[in-house]
């Protein structure tokens, strides 16, 4: 298995490359090994996915105690990290506190679980508006500096576009430049998926821009952005959440019908099993 270090120099020469690649994102070690089996050279973490696995809320919490905590989100992400060969980047949400200090030990938190990246977001947790921008970018620069000489790829999100503030697209331009000139790597712009929009980021920003796809919409397509230069596509809990749908779907036909045709596309136990056996082959 390759070693932190190693992985993270491969995700910082995936962020370098052109074309740009998916990276979907899973909740747990069996999704992480299904997706990187299926050949991405990469594969985030999901906050959303990882949250609603374990019975609670992501985003839009509505009460401290129904949020995953810093230690719970962890264990999550090292499941995955070790489940697989690739280089994984790590949701860590807006830094699990609100001082540069506190995302400054989130990014040491991440880099000793072997992560090859990180989120963090300028969202402040429970509310709909932003950190003001200069703690914002101050908290990117926290970021930088505890990544030290670490390979890390460092990705700042600003969810302007989500709080929809005056002139959001400006907003976003503005800060996603000012988190770069502190240190990012990367920048992520959650609810952006038309072309025309993306090609003004791309024009704006300057730097690898990140999109997610599937975030309450299926327009779109990750091949048609890459291809207009984007750097990186992420999937965020869409997959997560397209899971619990399915499970529902599943539960609704057997109340309602007593039939069984949700268990015509399951995954084979051969297969799993085998797919499954890897992760103890990759093992040094």
């Amino acid at each position: 298995m390759p070693s932190q270090q190693d992985k993270a120099q491969t995700f910082q020469t995936l962020h370098a490359s052109s074309p740009g690649f998916i990276m979907p994102n899973a909740w747990d070690a069996g999704s992480a090994m299904i997706l990187a089996a299926e050949g991405f050279k990469a594969i985030g973490t999901t906050s959303a996915g990882i949250a609603f696995s374990l019975g609670k809320q992501d985003y839009n919490v509505s009460d401290p105690s129904l949020a995953v905590t810093r230690e719970e989100m962890f264990v999550r992400m090292r499941d995955i990290v070790v489940a697989v060969p690739v280089p994984v980047n790590g949701d860590l949400e807006a830094g699990f506190g609100d001082s540069p200090d506190a995302v400054a030990n989130t990014i040491v938190m991440a880099i000793e679980a072997d992560l090859a990246g990180g989120n963090i977001e300028d969202k402040k947790p429970l509310e709909k508006a932003l950190y003001e921008e200069a703690l914002a970018v101050e908290r990117i620069a926290a970021a930088r500096a505890a990544v030290g000489g670490n390979a890390f790829v460092l990705t700042a999100r600003t969810d302007a576009m989500q709080t929809d503030p005056p002139d959001a697209l400006k907003t976003v331009v503005r800060r996603a430049n000012l988190f770069l000139e502190a240190g990012a790597d990367c920048i992520f712009v959650p609810g952006v998926t038309d072309l025309e929009t993306i090609a003004v980021l791309l024009r704006e920003i300057a730097g690898p821009i990140n999109i997610v796809a599937g975030l309450g919409t299926s327009q779109g397509n990750a091949h048609d952005m890459l291809a207009a230069g984007i750097r990186r596509v992420s999937l965020g809990g869409s997959i997560a959440r397209s899971a619990l749908g399915f499970i529902r779907q599943c539960a609704r036909e057997l109340r309602d019908e007593g039939t069984f045709g949700f268990s015509n596309n399951q995954i084979a136990p051969a297969d799993l099993n085998a797919l499954f056996a890897r992760r103890k082959a990759d093992r040094p």
